[in-house]
């Protein structure tokens, strides 16, 4: 049934309404659970002192944006100023070499954050994959960009390679796996962009401008290589109407959404709290049986915490006397808060994953628009996100591996065989990427099985008598019935990825609360908050497509 598919007005909104509602019910959990464990022996380490005008403690369990936005803030901030500086007087004297200047500035840069004799070992692997490049063979290329990639993912070839970087400071790690990761993926794109159009010959020196593009360096996104040099090249570019507007619009956002998170910490201790699974595990499930009146739809956003006895242990009473675990008494009511806690935990780590990946990519992507490029875009909202085939947290990444791998392999993805042979390929090079462990395996075996299992199950309706029973059902009714099972697809995504984002132990107690104890109550109020976000979700979309056939209707007729 077509996407265009549209639902009544009073529909809609009741969907808004029950979502609303379930999200500030989730929410007023969240803040209650912050509120009680800020004093928690457990908490110390990752709950401290905030902003003295907010008054409250802040969760700074995030090492990477707590360093950011403090420790290296007036760093990054100089080092992308610069940039923009010298590009835009490049620009305006001498736009020829501008992609010159790129490359001399990113290097630079490297060399006095992480010292020459990094800067000498990041262009011996741009060297090597040049010279396999000459050779002019697709699977030569991409053995040797993987194989260099694992030189930076296993022991000893990464504890020797480490050792090229100088002195020591709190994020010599991440820069140094990032700017190694992103630069063998660049690399492996220009060898193979250099074996699918052998006519244009390109130089080592189109490499180098290539890989040292600061704004992209350490922490991408990646652009594969012929988009770069294709849009690097225009030697005087023309801006699109409208696009300084937008440039503005994209900075000032993400200056507001990092002062969103920072003050969405001083209050809700989502990333800390998980950690704690003593604190997480108090609550037994018998709790949940004994609220006569059931939970609300509101109050299916959550229920990992398990609902245990109210009364605080006696560590807790000493550190918060007088205290309860729970404000407000009540064996039923204390079920009902807690229920409405471990997926709203689970759902809201996801969000801050995506939100963490907006802030970054949109910092980068404004000085890249500033340099007339057309980066890749932020990564879908975890919200709008139903589907395997779409997720992703960082979209360079992902067109990276769609156009070298995945859909190489995979084709039209239509076929279960082809399909199954180009997930594996990728989500194996995904876990290279990331780096081989246990949760990385874990991870990339799950996911690998739902985009997957999406298929399966699409060809499963396309067979009798489902696809008749299907086109026996309204367009109406064709589109809940779908948004039901987007629904537990949604679910899925979330608990699958929440495996890496969080820890494989509190997914576990988040899927025991939906599936087990939570049955059937938690479960059905779940998924039909969840139900009506998709719902939401699928309307956004309609009206994105009619505004884009709207759109070509309006080009063909001028």
């Amino acid at each position: 049934m077509g996407i265009k598919t549209a639902l009544p007005t009073a529909e809609l909104g009741l969907y808004s309404l029950v979502l609303s509602g379930a999200l500030a019910y989730a929410g007023r959990g969240l803040l209650e659970a912050s509120q009680d464990g800020a004093h928690r022996k457990a908490f110390r380490e990752s709950v401290r002192p905030g902003w003295e005008y907010i008054g409250r403690k802040m969760d700074v369990a995030d090492f990477e944006w707590v360093m950011w936005f403090t420790s290296f803030r007036n760093v990054i901030i100089f080092a992308l100023s610069g940039h923009v500086l010298f590009a835009k007087l490049c620009t305006m004297v001498a736009p020829q070499l501008r992609s010159w200047m790129y490359a001399v500035y990113g290097a630079l840069a490297v060399v006095g954050t992480m010292g020459p004799w990094y800067l000498l070992l990041l262009l011996g692997h741009c060297v090597g994959l040049y010279i396999v490049s000459l050779f002019g063979q697709p699977w030569l290329c991409l053995g040797v960009g993987l194989a260099s990639l694992a030189s930076f993912k296993l022991d000893p070839l990464i504890s020797w390679q480490s050792g090229f970087v100088t002195g020591t400071f709190d994020l010599q790690e991440v820069l140094f796996h990032g700017g190694c990761g992103f630069t063998v993926l660049r690399c492996t794109s220009f060898a193979l962009e250099s074996c699918a159009h052998p006519d244009r010959r390109y130089s080592l020196a189109d490499l180098l401008k290539y890989n040292f593009y600061l704004p992209f360096f350490f922490f991408g996104p990646i652009m594969t290589f012929d988009r770069f040099h294709a849009q690097v090249s225009q030697v005087e570019p023309v801006r699109p109407e409208g696009e300084l507007w937008r440039i503005r619009a994209q900075a000032g956002l993400s200056v507001l959404a990092i002062l969103a998170v920072d003050v969405f910490f001083h209050f809700f201790y989502i990333l800390t709290i998980p950690s704690d699974l003593k604190f997480v595990n108090r609550l037994p499930d018998s709790a949940l049986g004994r609220c006569a009146l059931g939970p609300a739809p509101g109050q299916g956003l959550g229920s990992h915490i398990r609902t245990d006895l109210c009364a605080p242990t006696a560590a807790e009473s000493e550190s918060q006397p007088g205290q309860r675990l729970w404000k407000g008494g009540g064996a039923g009511l204390c079920s009902l808060k807690c229920v409405g806690l471990g997926p709203g935990l689970a759902y809201s780590n996801l969000v801050y994953d995506w939100v963490k990946a907006a802030v970054l990519f949109g910092v980068v992507n404004t000085v890249a628009r500033l340099d007339h490029l057309d980066p890749p875009q932020p990564p879908k909202c975890i919200t709008a996100l139903y589907v395997f085939a779409e997720t992703h947290f960082d979209r360079g990444i992902n067109d990276w591996l769609c156009k070298y791998v995945y859909d190489y392999i995979g084709g039209e993805h239509s076929a279960v065989i082809p399909e199954l042979g180009a997930t594996i390929a990728t989500f194996a090079i995904t876990t290279l990427w990331l780096g081989p462990c246990d949760v990385v395996y874990l991870w990339s075996c799950l996911n690998c099985f739902g985009l997957n299992f999406e298929l399966w199950v699409q060809k499963l309706a396309e067979l009798e008598p489902l696809a008749q029973i299907e086109t026996s059902l309204s367009e109406q009714m064709s589109r809940r019935v779908r948004a039901v099972f987007g629904a537990m697809n949604f679910w899925a995504i979330i608990m699958y990825n929440l495996v890496s984002l969080n820890s494989p132990e509190f997914s576990e107690l988040v899927a025991q609360r939906l599936l087990l104890s939570g049955f059937p109550q938690t479960t059905l109020a779940i998924l039909f908050v969840t139900y009506c976000g998709v719902q939401l979700v699928k309307e956004r979309e309609r009206t994105l497509a009619l505004e884009e056939e709207q759109k070509q209707d309006k080009e063909k007729l001028e």
